[in-house]
């Protein structure tokens, strides 16, 4: 009966753990920012503290946090591009770059990289429902192609370096255009295609300075807000019709 009762402790001190951690827990994006690097790194405690012939391997995936998107498709008619069609999606995230120590179709099968969201092709995007499915595929291409081009969504298949089989790290880049918010990074411990650990950190990434009150602004008072704008147009316009009729 204590050897019963103690299996369950003993099968949880078999498996290993995984020790994350990160460059950087906060990015200030200012108006000079044009883009980091971010290093995702950590080492993997083996029960005893004994590496296995064959090392255990890593996937990393930063997430951006989650936004309603809505998906506008182009078409020439004529001389002139036009809208032509849109789909709307419930929830994509505003950011997601996957790092792994080897193609991630090569550690898990394709059941696990869908519940876990292992690669771009795995992304829970949340149709808004209503359109065919020939259509709601040509929208999710359409928009993993976009946000790719834009640097917003991003695979790394050999992005992993594992050192001894025990030290892991990888580089993220974030560009400057990155939505502000709370990230998560998740880090995955694979062996034999199945995750055998798991462990989460959260970023932050904000503006500061003159960036953030100018976003707060737009937040909390946005009448005013636009106000502002259209008369700080208008003062531009006036001044450059201005110098322009004195010069000449």
């Amino acid at each position: 009966m204590l050897l019963l009762g103690l299996a369950p402790l003993i099968m949880a001190q078999a498996e290993p753990k995984l020790v994350p951690d990160i460059s950087s827990r906060s990015i200030e994006i200012r108006y000079s920012f044009s883009g980091a690097q971010l290093l995702l790194f950590g080492a993997i405690l083996y029960p005893g503290g004994r590496v296995p012939r064959r090392p255990a391997d890593v996937i990393v995936v930063l997430k951006g946090p989650v936004e309603p998107i809505l998906v506008r498709e182009k078409e020439k008619i004529g001389f002139i591009w036009m809208n032509a069609d849109k789909n709307s999606f419930r929830s994509a995230p505003s950011f997601y770059a996957v790092a792994s120590s080897a193609p991630v179709r090569q550690l898990v099968d394709e059941r696990t990289a869908a519940i876990y969201e292992l690669g771009l092709q795995d992304l829970q995007l949340s149709p808004g429902g209503g359109a065919l499915p020939d259509k709601e595929r040509r929208f999710e291409a359409g928009l993993l192609d976009l946000r790719e081009r834009e640097g917003l969504y991003a695979e790394h298949p050999h992005g992993v370096e594992i050192s001894e089989g025990v030290l892991y790290r990888a580089r993220i880049g974030i560009p400057s255009q990155v939505p502000v918010g709370t990230y998560t990074a998740e880090t995955f411990l694979v062996s034999d295609g199945k995750v055998i650990a798991a462990a989460t950190r959260e970023i932050e990434i904000d503006k500061s300075g003159f960036e953030r009150f100018v976003a707060l602004a737009a937040r909390r008072h946005g009448f005013l807000y636009g106000l502002a704008a259209v008369a700080l147009s208008l003062g531009l316009g006036w001044a450059a019709a201005l110098a322009f009729r004195r010069r000449f």
